[in-house]
């Protein structure tokens, strides 16, 4: 069988006839190139984005931590005024400098709970020979982007009414709620006290629990703590230690 033999133009020829990739081919390998990119994209997104929400997190346990912190150190050194020293006050007798006293009031059309109570907590501690029993609020107050902020006053003898001061201290921002409530000596919890007042018959509570929301926009957290006070003042007049 004889071998066909090709001239070199011939071979040239074949040789140019390679038709290369199609246009075809090249759409399809553009496609999947963007598949690709596009799923890497969108995996650094999602780990940019949950590592912002984890520090955002971070930054909402931090601030409730020191806010409940400072609350619970307050509240285990708190002062009560002792019977017999203490007596039932009578109607023109002024308050009890040493008295627990936690409402509620609105802030711009929310409620918050606001507490007023003595303790030997205060910051910085008084030079020596003065009164170390400070009259401590704590309230919530507007800013005026529409969040709210929890303060903490902290005055010494003679104690003033509560006038709300921008140099108060700032325990926490972007408070969504916060609540107190009260346990008796008989277990019940109520979301108001006064000392001073015959609904208590002069007793004090024998915890405080704290419930604390906070975080900014939809990122929000609840945090919860209950205090047991150091020293009571009960309806009968024993002292329980």
């Amino acid at each position: 069988m004889s071998k066909k033999a090709y001239s070199p133009n011939q071979k040239n020829a074949f040789a140019g006839s390679d038709p290369g990739f199609t246009l075809m081919e090249i759409l399809i390998a553009i496609l999947i190139l963007s598949v690709v990119v596009t799923t890497v994209l969108a995996s650094f997104n999602m780990v940019f984005s949950t590592t912002e929400a984890l520090d955002r997190d971070a930054a909402v346990y931090e601030s409730a931590r020191i806010c409940l912190s400072q609350i619970t150190a307050d509240l285990e050194q708190i002062h009560i005024s002792k019977r017999p020293l203490y007596r039932r006050p009578q109607p023109d007798d002024p308050p009890d400098p040493y008295r627990i006293e936690g409402v509620t009031e609105d802030v711009d059309g929310t409620s918050f709970a606001k507490l007023r109570f003595a303790s030997r907590n205060h910051i910085p501690p008084p030079d020596r020979g003065g009164s170390r029993i400070a009259q401590i609020w704590y309230y919530v107050q507007s800013r005026s982007d529409g969040s709210f902020v929890l303060r903490r006053s902290d005055l010494l003898y003679p104690y003033p009414e509560l006038e709300k001061d921008p140099a108060d201290a700032v325990l926490c921002s972007d408070v969504k709620s916060l609540a107190f409530t009260y346990t008796d000596q008989e277990g019940s919890e109520v979301d108001r006290w006064n000392s001073d007042q015959d609904d208590s018959e002069q007793s004090t509570p024998s915890a405080v629990h704290v419930r604390l929301e906070i975080g900014g926009g939809g990122n929000s957290r609840l945090f919860e703590t209950s205090v047991r006070l150091p020293v009571v003042r009960t309806q009968s007049g024993t002292q329980a230690n």
